[in-house]
């Protein structure tokens, strides 16, 4: 997963769950019911928060236009509870002629969520790379949406005018509604795309329904993408492909604290899957 993508701030503290405050009163019994109040009513707002109609919506659309196949990583690890006994994880994992991989990844348990949704295609085509990271907690929503570019725009005009510059009009739509979430990395910027909706945001009906429309709109960008695209015949670009989808795939790898999140829960050999 790559929730935070080296932002240039940590958001390891929102893996956990907050404290809910203490209201001081002279009676023990009134502390703790006010405590399991507190508590009952941050467990439902992030309850309240579903990614499933995301991940169902966007198979939906793929399955209009492409013809999938589960890929043999949903077969393995279509469900795991976490080490904990407490967190649920659900994969779903397919692939296509063109597509190496389309997976989607739930976590939940009662004080978070998180959504991995990515889409990789095969080397021998230069789409970008299909990122939504989405974690929600009991006061917080991070976000990362993204077209991921499989190489870098300073050094390829060219891919920016053959799949970015004709769909920047959906960063727009969502900018006023999604602002920006704050300082990237020298080192993180590189990997972003000048579509990348990167925002914080507290939780409502209003801002998930737009996110999920957002959600939407990237993701179809995308898969005309896919649709479009045409195979690479030449040797040396196919090598590049390749290589730039494992360059990618590292610096998730190091940067990503969510990494770190998936080894407390399922151990380092499936977190590395």
């Amino acid at each position: 997963m790559a929730l935070s993508m080296e932002f240039g701030f940590s958001i390891g503290s929102c893996f956990k769950a907050p404290n809910p405050p203490v209201l001081i009163s002279a009676s023990p019994n009134k502390i703790n019911f006010t405590l399991r109040r507190r508590k009952k009513r941050f467990l439902l707002r992030v309850s309240a928060v579903s990614y499933k109609e995301f991940a169902e919506s966007a198979l939906e659309e793929t399955r209009k236009r492409i013809v999938l196949e589960p890929s043999h990583l949903q077969e393995k690890y279509s469900s795991m509870t976490g080490l904990d006994g407490k967190t649920e994880l659900q994969m779903l994992a397919f692939k296509s002629s063109k597509i190496r991989l389309l997976r989607s990844m739930a976590i939940e348990n009662e004080t978070m969520q998180v959504f991995d949704f990515a889409g990789f295609m095969e080397p021998e085509y230069d789409t970008p790379i299909f990122c939504a990271n989405f974690f929600t907690s009991t006061n917080v929503n991070i976000v990362v949406l993204d077209l991921n570019p499989l190489h870098q725009l300073t050094d390829q005009t060219d891919y920016q005018d053959k799949y970015y510059n004709k769909i920047m009009s959906i960063y727009h739509k969502y900018a006023e509604t999604f602002p920006w979430g704050g300082k990237l990395t020298g080192e993180s910027i590189k990997f972003f795309s000048p579509l990348v909706m990167w925002t914080r945001f507290s939780s409502s009906k209003e801002k998930h329904k737009a996110l999920f429309s957002a959600f939407l709109e990237y993701y179809q960008a995308w898969l005309e993408m896919t649709i479009q695209v045409r195979e690479e015949m030449e040797p040396s670009h196919v090598r590049a492909n390749c290589e730039a989808q494992h360059k990618y795939l590292t610096w998730r790898a190091q940067k990503d604290p969510g990494h770190g999140l998936l080894k407390r829960l399922v151990g380092e050999a499936k977190a590395k899957v």
